[in-house]
């Protein structure tokens, strides 16, 4: 299963990264397993990744976790928006 994954903001800066794609072997992968894959690329991607207040986006709409993948998907990962 193919997913896409699109950084946003000060993630996106942080990863000199803006998007890629994951080959994901489990049909019933979840982002958390997105996330697991992402923090063993190495200590700056899971200082993101083990982030609490990371926000994720699946198909353009908000997700926890838990939310099931399919077959090219879109994730974005993003951090919370401030507003002033």
């Amino acid at each position: 299963m193919n997913v896409n994954i699109i950084f946003f903001a000060s993630i996106r800066e942080q990863l000199n990264c803006g998007e890629l794609t994951l080959n994901l072997p489990d049909t019933d992968s979840c982002i958390s397993d997105i996330k697991a894959l992402l923090m063993a690329k190495g200590e700056q991607w899971h200082a993101v990744f083990s982030s609490s207040t990371l926000l994720s986006a699946l198909n353009q709409h908000m997700v926890l976790d838990d939310a099931v993948l399919s077959n090219n998907d879109t994730v974005a990962f993003f951090p919370p928006v401030t507003g002033g």
